[in-house]
């Protein structure tokens, strides 16, 4: 009996050659190399509304298919323009080389002195194994260099930002592996990116003093974000300001592939996710309001549930299909790289972000790593939690910031 041929996508590889991986291999992986097929797709002709189990047919593309991510910015839903079109190219693939890593048994040598891959005991500088973090920071970068659309990258991994190109329209911001310390456990993480358009009325400044400037844009400029998922499926979630859409990773075509189109958060939800541990820590408000709801006394008169995975992206993710609030207290989270990103796509999905007084995209950053207390979810429990007023923690006794 003649052997199956396999197939591999030229975007994966296991295991990575080296911990500084993506190395200098072309950011785009040649199509003819890639084996596509929708009917090998086990997602082919279904589509999974935002509404979980609600599955029906969809004939959005031309092969009666789910139309892929490169699909719906190009010439579907967003038509964004052909510049973004080239740069979300480059950014799914640098994401789908960081859920490669992620899943990867060699992910463990990395930023460990095991020998694996490289990483002898006695390893330093240029061969010593970094930590995932980090490689998934460089991966972007390679990624968005290699774009030509981005003048400018800043990153939770940076102290400054970078100056990548004069002619590039677009800005990203990125917290590239968003909760990494758990990846040695399977706990999901993620990728979470924001887009500006780069500011031409600054070119003439001094490269330092521009890249900074195009950094602290606050989040109502923003003209796309997103996030990816990395766990039982690879989710990438984005918003170019006309609603929030999810592509899930088909791994049978390489494909990012449309399976909730036009999410709507539920106005109201059962759900709140927190660190209750932390309950004697936080302010008088937050306690009431989350004793409230947990006993079905709020405006809600069902008794709310926690549910929280300690990891932002996949904290997030749940609450915008199911409802409820997402939450971080005290001054923790970033502003430009995780709150602004999410509370767009929050936002565009009939939500709120806030930061337990104000609108989170009304705030101007004035640091790069600039922090604040973070509240994501569904409007009527958004403005509930916010009617208590006094939710935000000012001190963080017995554990680091």
């Amino acid at each position: 009996m003649q052997s199956p041929t396999i197939y591999l996508n030229p975007g994966y590889n296991f295991p990575p050659k080296s911990p500084h991986f993506p190395g200098k291999s072309p950011c785009l992986p040649p199509k003819s190399n890639i084996v596509r097929s929708r009917m090998a797709s086990p997602f082919c002709g279904l589509r999974v509304n935002s509404q979980i189990g609600d599955v029906t047919s969809l004939s959005s593309n031309s092969d009666g298919g789910f139309p892929t991510l490169s699909e719906y910015v190009g010439q579907g839903g967003a038509n964004v323009g052909d510049d973004l079109v080239v740069l979300f190219g480059h950014l799914e693939y640098a994401c789908k080389k960081i859920a490669a890593l992620v899943a990867s048994p060699y992910n463990t040598s990395l930023g460990k002195h095991s020998g694996i891959a490289g990483g002898g005991a006695g390893a330093s500088g240029r061969d010593k194994p970094k930590p995932l973090d980090i490689v998934s920071n460089e991966i972007i970068l390679s990624s968005l260099r290699n774009s030509g659309k981005v003048a400018v990258m800043a990153s939770e991994e940076d102290d400054a930002p970078i100056w990548l190109n004069d002619d590039g329209p677009f800005v990203v911001v990125t917290d590239p592996l968003d909760g990494s310390r758990n990846i040695d456990v399977s706990i999901p993480t993620g990728t979470i990116f924001g887009i500006y358009n780069r500011l031409v009325e600054v070119d003439h400044l001094p490269s330092e003093e521009k890249a900074m400037l195009n950094s602290l844009q606050s989040g109502s400029r923003l003209v796309a974000s997103g996030y990816v998922l990395y766990s039982s499926a690879t989710i990438l979630c984005t918003s170019f300001g006309s609603g929030t859409h999810a592509f899930t990773l088909d791994h049978s075509t390489g494909d990012f592939v449309l399976t909730h189109p036009s999410i709507k958060i539920p106005p109201r939800g059962q759900i709140y996710s927190v660190n209750d541990a932390r309950y004697f820590d936080w302010p008088e408000g937050l306690r009431r309001y989350i004793d409230t709801v947990r006993q079905g006394k709020g405006k809600n008169p069902k008794k709310y549930s926690a549910r929280y995975i300690c990891s932002l992206v996949a904290d997030f993710h749940r609450t915008l299909l199911y409802g409820g609030v997402t939450m971080n207290p005290r001054d923790h989270l970033r502003l430009v790289y995780e709150a602004n990103p999410l509370s767009f796509l929050v936002e565009q999905a009939g939500g709120r972000g806030s930061d337990g007084n104000i609108r989170i995209l009304s705030i101007q950053p004035v640091k790069l790593h600039q922090r604040l207390p973070l509240f994501l979810g569904s409007l009527e429990d958004m403005e509930e939690l916010e009617s208590y007023g006094d939710v935000q923690q000012k001190v963080n006794p017995g554990y680091e910031v």
